[in-house]
């Protein structure tokens, strides 16, 4: 008797917590499900303080995923866009990742930085030393330079690794090889990496030649085109999905995913991703005038134009426009510097959706002296001896895009089986 008096109170208190959760519940924001990679469910709040329509980055939906890892230990993969969007009224402040993170109990053990550094002021290409954040006093780790990859013993003492960097979607944009070697340690270790999704400024449209094996290298390290129009969560799960780590280790993965995001969503970068990519204009250009660097010619690192003009010294009779490069934070010893270089000013063309090709063949054509036009930098960043050899044999841009259309239309394919957005 004393039994069924306690299950029937038992049953009666039951049903009393589910009716006060139920209305509790609907009294909550909407929430929608998402899943993540390995059917991971996560969830996250519909949000619509900025617009219902305006992409929101995973990071500044922490209010939902953060509680996750209060408690936890973890390292961080990040620079200065690894930002929290903090908004008041007319007020709009960022707030960095680490710090937000610190503020709710996730004891941040390291941080990771990638090319151009935690705060990403240093040159491209210029080695970054380990350190120590002035403001935390956290360890920060360099992962450009002699060590590309985590080391064991910066992995094994942390519960999950956590990866936010604003990608600009090119190839040779070092963030996703930097992407690789991350979910390499967190493989080898079996540590689960959170990826925190950001829109790709680029992500638009799908182009270029594919990268081949035989010229794998920091600036383009997986057989895709130069162009892959796909998030970094996106990509993390290509990585994973294609066996493109060594010994086809797959990484523990989960991608937190954005609100309000299509890969055709317009989205203005609020922090710009590296010294010399400055604004949407230069971000835009940067797949197409990036193969200058693999040349003579400048693309305007020295100047406040970076990527949004490009010219050399001796196309003094071939363009008005001029411009002196001259050494500055993020850009010392750049090419011709303290000469004057005369070229074209785009700051005011159109918004590609392609790679625009027109530039670069017209720029050798216009060379004086042709045999010196390219460096061996050039394949690297091509991917492919090919494009070199065709623009050199004098095919339009338009017979050298028709010669790369049918790898695009493979990978389109296989880009199909990762994509998280429409």
């Amino acid at each position: 008797m004393k039994y069924s008096k306690f299950k029937l109170s038992f049953s009666a208190i039951k049903y009393s917590v589910l009716l006060l959760l139920l209305v509790f519940t609907n009294c909550k924001p909407k929430v929608e499900k998402v899943v993540a990679i390995n059917d991971t469910a996560i969830e996250t709040a519909v949000d619509s303080s900025i617009s219902p329509t305006y992409p929101k980055p995973a990071a500044d939906r922490i209010g939902i995923w953060g509680r996750g890892f209060v408690n936890k230990t973890v390292a961080v993969v990040g620079n200065q866009t690894s930002v929290v969007q903090k908004i008041k009224g007319q007020d709009t402040t960022y707030v960095h990742l680490v710090d937000t993170l610190l503020s709710l109990g996730v004891k941040v053990k390291r941080v990771f930085a990638p090319e151009h550094g935690f705060r990403g002021t240093a040159d491209a290409g210029a080695t970054i030393k380990d350190g120590i954040d002035a403001k935390t006093g956290i360890p920060v780790i360099s992962l450009y330079g002699k060590n590309k990859q985590p080391k064991d013993e910066h992995i094994t003492d942390v519960d999950f690794v956590i990866f936010d960097i604003q990608d600009v979607g090119a190839r040779f944009y070092t963030y996703i090889s930097t992407l690789h070697y991350v979910m390499q340690a967190c493989a080898a270790n079996d540590r689960k990496l959170f990826v925190l999704d950001r829109p790709n400024p680029n992500g638009h449209y799908v182009d270029g030649p594919v990268l081949e094996k035989e010229h794998q290298s920091f600036v383009g390290m997986h057989p895709i085109p130069v162009v892959h129009g796909m998030t970094i969560g996106e990509y993390a799960q290509m990585i994973n999905g294609e066996g493109w780590l060594d010994y086809k280790l797959q990484c523990p993965l989960s991608i937190i995913k954005m609100s309000n995001y299509s890969h055709d969503s317009k989205y203005s970068i609020p922090i710009a991703p590296s010294p010399n990519l400055p604004n949407d204009k230069s971000i835009n250009l940067y797949p197409s005038l990036c193969f200058f660097e693999g040349t003579t010619v400048s693309v305007g690192r020295g100047t406040d134009k970076q990527f949004q003009i490009f010219g050399a010294p001796y196309y003094k009779n071939d363009y008005e426009f001029s411009f002196t490069p001259q050494s500055n934070p993020g850009a010392q010893y750049p090419k011709h510097e303290n000469k004057t270089c005369y070229g074209m000013d785009l700051q005011e063309s159109k918004s590609l959706s392609n790679l625009d090709l027109e530039y670069l063949v017209t720029a050798y054509a216009k060379a004086p002296n042709q045999s010196e036009f390219f460096n061996s930098f050039f394949t690297k960043l091509a991917g492919t001896k090919k494009l070199q050899e065709q623009i050199q044999a004098g095919l339009t841009p338009e017979e050298i895009r028709d010669s790369w259309q049918n790898d695009l239309n493979a990978f389109l394919k296989i880009r199909k089986n990762y994509l998280l957005y429409p």
